[in-house]
Order: C-alpha cells, then sequence, then structure tokens
C-alpha cells in the first residue's frame, strides 16, 4: 500500500484516462527534510529507494532524513537500508550464486525442511551473453541456418542454466541478448 511520507506520494497521467504514481524528491526538499537537489544523483537514486520502500518498521522516517541529509566527510555510524527492485547477473557471476542457491536448498532438503525457504528477496535474471558466428550468408535460409547452429553450439550450456534455474522460484532464468540475434540477422542478410 502506498504512503505519502512528507506529501511525496505524486500521481500524473500516463496514458489517456490512466494515473500513476511516484515519489517526489523535490517533495521532500519543499517540505524542509533536506536540501535534496544538493546531493549527487547517486545518492539521490539511494533516496528514491529508501523513499519509496518506506515502511516504518525496515526503513523509517529517519531513515528518509539521514539520506536527505547527507554530508560526503559526515562520519559514518548508520547502514543506509537500501533495497534493489531486482539484480541483473551475467552468466559468470551468475552461475556460481545458482550453484551456491542449489547446495543451500539441497542442505535444507538434508535436513528435512522445506527448501522453498531458500529463493531470492528481490527478482534475479541471469544474462547469457555469447557471441555470434555466422556460419552461413549469401542465401535466403541463412538466417534460419544460423540460428539453428547457434542453439546447437550453446544446446548443453543454455540447459545447464534453465537445470539450475528451474530450482530457484525467484530467478528467471537465462534471458538471451536480443542484439546477438539483430547482429546475426543482419550479416546473415548482408551476403
Amino acid at each position: 500500500m502506498p504512503h505519502n511520507l512528507f506529501n511525496t506520494l505524486q500521481s500524473f497521467s500516463s496514458a489517456p484516462g490512466k494515473t500513476s504514481q511516484f515519489y517526489s524528491l523535490p517533495q521532500l526538499e519543499k517540505e524542509g527534510v533536506g536540501q535534496v537537489s544538493r546531493l549527487p544523483v547517486s545518492i539521490r537514486i539511494v533516496l528514491e529507494s529508501v523513499l519509496r520502500n518506506f515502511d516504518g518498521t525496515k526503513i523509517t522516517e529517519d531513515d528518509v532524513r539521514a539520506v536527505s541529509n547527507w554530508k560526503p566527510n559526515a562520519e559514518r555510524t548508520e547502514e543506509v537500508p537500501f533495497i534493489v527492485a531486482r539484480v541483473l547477473l551475467q552468466d559468470i557471476t551468475g552461475v556460481p550464486l545458482l550453484v551456491d542457491l542449489a547446495a543451500m536448498r539441497s542442505a535444507v532438503v538434508r535436513l528435512n525442511k522445506n527448501p522453498g525457504v531458500i529463493e531470492p528477496l528481490v527478482p534475479v535474471d541471469l544474462v547469457i551473453d555469447h557471441s555470434v558466428q555466422v556460419d552461413f550468408s549469401a542465401t535466403s535460409d541463412a538466417f534460419r541456418k544460423n540460428m539453428e547452429m547457434e542453439f546447437k553450439r550453446n544446446n548443453s550450456r543454455s540447459a545447464g542454466h534453465r537445470h539450475l534455474s528451474s530450482g530457484q522460484p525467484g530467478v528467471l532464468g537465462e534471458v538471451r541478448v536480443g542484439e546477438e540475434r539483430n547482429l546475426l540477422s543482419r550479416q546473415s542478410s548482408r551476403h
């Protein structure tokens, strides 16, 4: 349920007949909470997350005030309750994470507990990025043949990633980089 701490909940027309809401950082300054306009962009990003996720328990009014009044040389004594919306992993860092999650789930099963307790708290996207080769060109079916070769070359790797992510409800699994397919299509059609 949205909150309206410091009157920051604002509305705007996002489409004909549709209204959306957002949390306004300039409103914090208008309400005298802090000089938000003077904060570095990176701190404003953290502040927006803190404000959006304010719940009065995990993130308090004092947390919002503290980040709003951030000073570059101030002593750091409190933790900033930064909450991410999702985690995006590249395959080199993502595969070890999936293996760790699978190992933790196995350990929980051995303890006769519910393995569902081991899952990411935020959505996780795993991007599988790989190079694309052009094997066929100058024919009308070059794109199809190149795509078939791509999937043959990467089938075992993709199957492993799908297997690892299948037991992880919070992990979306494989997300192919669309630009590779576009590049392959352009290369095939040029020749």
